[in-house]
């Protein structure tokens, strides 16, 4: 999976948005699961937003409203809209996929992860 640079270079201000882009060249994105986690500094990876082989979205409360998860299977490329960002946002991304049809917000589950996006928020 290979994460690209968001506009902006992934700053951003308060109350703005930026979309993610995670592309995979291999198709795994469009068989079973994918998802979108987030890392702070001396945290473990968690869980934000998933979708599973049914099209079944699933948030975390954090992001929920201001988040939005999809995918394009003919272009192999899964994306994450983030809206209304605040500066706790500030984290480094990563998007995730797994031949699994519907896995839960558990990094050690996930196969294929691309290399990280860092994404700052300014008050």
């Amino acid at each position: 999976l290979v994460q690209s640079v968001p506009s902006g270079g992934g700053s951003v201000q308060s109350g703005g948005s930026l979309r993610l882009a995670c592309v995979d060249p291999e198709r795994n994105i469009s068989r079973g699961s994918v998802g979108w986690f987030r890392q702070f500094p001396g945290k473990e990876r968690e869980g934000i937003a998933t979708i599973d082989s049914n099209d079944i979205t699933n948030y975390d409360d954090s992001v929920k409203g201001r988040f939005t998860i999809s995918r394009d299977n003919a272009k192999g490329t899964l994306y994450l809209q983030m809206d209304k960002l605040k500066p706790e946002d500030t984290a480094m991304y990563l998007c995730a996929a797994d031949p699994s049809p519907r896995i839960p917000f558990r990094p050690h589950l996930w196969r294929y992860w691309g290399q990280g996006t860092q994404v700052t928020v300014s008050s």
